[in-house]
């Protein structure tokens, strides 16, 4: 289980979802895209970050598939049986290795960025997908909720959307809680999309 950090880094929040997600039986897989554990220390800094692969996505696609090829490559790992799961930023990373990754099995986005990358036209999507969305999120607004439906049912995917009512983005981070930006921190959303990942890994992995 490849587990992609929000644009904060790999922040303890990610590193408790690998851990959770090991204790459950799972090779949890926390990834360092920004490199050497840097974690910005607040929204500007997060924004520095993140936007250099925002720019360039074919650069982020070639870091995802090397993470991806190195968890293949442990010897806990059943290469067979690989997913992934990402928050915000991640959530967009995740989407975009089922985009350029036939290997990877299944991949759930959580309150994720939605924007499509400019080179997987006509890319057809092998791995099944779960996006789980706060129905407000400022982030990922209508037209690009419904611009990626068409983009996975064109791709062939095996696709899922749960879309939470009255809430917005980061809704599984305890620490979120800044209404005027859209972030805030919707305990039942949290329990609910939770519940949805452990069913979709149960259908994915074997």
């Amino acid at each position: 289980m490849l587990v992609a950090h929000t644009w904060e880094g790999r922040s303890e929040f990610v590193c408790d979802k690998a851990r959770i997600l090991a204790g459950q039986g799972y090779v949890g897989f926390a990834l360092d895209l920004y490199g050497r554990g840097v974690v910005g220390s607040g929204p500007e800094e997060n924004g520095r970050l993140m936007q250099p692969f925002l720019d360039d996505r074919v650069f982020l696609q070639a870091r995802l598939r090397s993470a991806f090829d190195v968890v293949r490559l442990q010897d806990e790992v059943d290469n067979r049986n690989i997913a992934a799961i990402g928050y915000c930023f991640g959530g967009l990373c995740v989407l975009d290795l089922a985009r350029t990754c036939a290997d990877v099995r299944g991949v759930v986005s959580f309150h994720g960025l939605l924007g499509k990358p400019g080179n997987t036209d006509g890319n057809a999507i092998s791995a099944k997908v779960l996006i789980l969305h706060g129905n407000d999120d400022p982030m990922a607004q209508v037209d690009d909720v419904v611009a990626i439906e068409k983009e996975l049912t064109e791709a062939g995917a095996d696709w899922q959307l749960h879309a939470y009512g009255n809430t917005v983005h980061a809704f599984t981070n305890p620490n979120a809680n800044d209404p005027g930006f859209g972030t805030v921190y919707n305990t039942l959303a949290d329990h609910r999309s939770w519940i949805s990942l452990m069913n979709f890994l149960s259908e994915v992995l074997d």
